[in-house]
């Protein structure tokens, strides 16, 4: 169970820096015009500068915490607010009535759900 839960973690961590890097070093501008995130449109830079941090924070916080030892607690801390935050894009998809990306967001929302589990009852 180990094992998978830290390929799950490393999964989710890989997928978080690289959505939450590029929301962070790109401008809102051209994150949409690549045509993928329209949530962005009616966004302000600075609320998808957020997002973007708090994506890369939780992904190191699904590993280091961990792997470290030092304060294991923080892992399935960063897992359940990583489903806060997929619960959140849910929301924003559904009420903008963009149907694309939720199948995405539900799986990354129940495999964050998984971490956070089996950590914590781990």
């Amino acid at each position: 169970m180990d094992i998978a839960l830290w390929i799950v973690q490393g999964l989710l961590a890989l997928v978080y820096l690289a959505a939450g890097g590029l929301k962070l070093v790109r401008s809102r501008e051209r994150l949409v015009a690549s045509g993928h995130l329209d949530w962005m449109r009616d966004a302000s830079d600075a609320a998808v500068k957020a997002v973007g941090l708090v994506e890369v924070l939780g992904a190191l916080g699904l590993v280091l915490p961990w792997l470290t030892g030092i304060a294991p607690a923080l892992t399935p801390t960063a897992a359940v607010g990583l489903v806060v935050v997929q619960l959140g894009a849910l929301r924003v998809h559904l009420v903008r009535g963009e149907r694309k990306p939720l199948p995405a967001n539900v799986l990354l929302l129940v495999l964050a759900a998984v971490v956070a589990v089996g950590r914590l009852l781990g």
